[in-house]
């Protein structure tokens, strides 16, 4: 299959993705094989929760319209068209993927399959269905794809290189199990967002789409903000009341309460609207239904820090006071030459 040939099968997924929103889910005639896979795929969207209780419609759906708005020929020739894969030898490539949001290791599987290699995927158990779906509808655009992907559930063998994704205790595993293959290995990270008080109110309730989009659990989500000395919290709170909604799902609660008697027990002073925590910390990962903040008094001081704890950080969000910072509200929406860690995917892929 030529490159060409393979951003067109991508593209026709995306129009495929096209048609299914929280608003309405509008069937097109013109889709390759809806008639086979346009109602089993709102059945499962609709499933989605019962088989992870944080794959909410709104997250999923999130998600599929992400990935329907990525999949367009002009994004796939702006992100390919810089590289030279005339020389890939194609390989097998394993991807261990996590599952803390939905569609998660999506990215990885297309880089994979368009750099020229096997995909072999290992899925976490905290989502099981959606990428095997849209496999399979790759598979029925173009049937000589079945002998380029294979999903496994016990150990993975039989491949080349891996790209394997999990928390700090796992990449630790997974540095010493897969120390003799070509790898990149993904561990924790977070994203914060640095404020000086002169944003709009437009931006503040955009920053609180970057905390709890997917409840917070993405690497991309704002965990901790800077703030200067004297900071109004006002301004920050009241970009967050447009989400309060979230206190209704249980999953969220729980760890809303249970954050929240943890913190008071340890008398921490706390910052909180009945919905989202906020608590004067360090440490960049705050738990869920809850924001860490830093106060600073030299935004050249934060800048400093965030250059050499980079390893630590996923997504700046800021009104450009920080270089390469991601406008407010974007973090969940990345290019798909946005890379995660900033390590090259399709660059490993097409020189190992």
């Amino acid at each position: 299959m030529t490159l060409a040939h393979k951003k067109n099968i991508f593209v026709a997924l995306g129009t495929f993705l096209s048609q299914f929103s929280e608003v309405e889910n509008q069937k097109k005639e013109a889709v390759l094989n809806n008639d086979l896979f346009f109602d089993r795929f709102i059945d499962l969207i609709k499933l989605s929760q019962s088989h992870n209780g944080w794959y909410t419609n709104d997250n999923v759906y999130f998600a599929i319209q992400s990935w329907a708005e990525a999949l367009t020929i002009d994004n796939l020739n702006q992100w390919l068209d810089t590289y030279d894969f005339t020389n890939v030898d194609s390989k097998t490539v394993g991807l261990v993927l996590a599952g803390n949001i939905p569609l998660v290791g999506f990215h990885d599987f297309i880089s994979v399959l368009l750099s020229g290699h096997k995909v072999l995927v290992k899925t976490s158990s905290n989502d099981q269905h959606l990428l095997p779906f849209l496999a399979e509808y790759l598979v029925s655009i173009e049937p000589k794809l079945v002998n380029h992907i294979t999903f496994v559930e016990g150990k993975l063998e039989g491949f080349d290189a891996v790209i394997a994704t999990g928390s700090n205790n796992t990449a630790r595993y997974f540095e010493f199990y897969f120390k003799d293959k070509p790898s990149i290995i993904r561990k924790s990270r977070n994203s914060v967002a640095v404020l000086n008080g002169q944003e709009t109110k437009e931006q503040m309730v955009a920053l609180g789409e970057d905390v709890f989009r997917y409840f917070g659990l993405g690497c991309r989500n704002v965990s901790k903000i800077f703030v200067p000395k004297d900071y109004n919290f006002d301004a920050f709170f009241g970009g967050m009341f447009p989400y309060q909604d979230v206190i209704k799902y249980e999953k969220y609660i729980n760890n809303y309460d249970y954050n929240k008697a943890v913190f008071l027990m340890s008398n921490f002073n706390l910052l909180d609207n009945e919905f989202l925590i906020i608590k004067e910390d360090s440490s960049y990962a705050s738990p869920i239904s809850s924001v860490f903040y830093e106060y600073y008094e030299n935004i050249e001081d934060i800048k400093l820090r965030l250059q050499a704890e980079n390893e630590q950080i996923q997504c700046i969000v800021s009104n450009d006071l920080i270089e390469n910072s991601v406008a407010f509200g974007q973090t969940q929406k990345p290019n798909l030459w946005d890379y995660a860690d900033n390590v090259d995917t399709i660059k490993f892929l097409i020189a190992f």
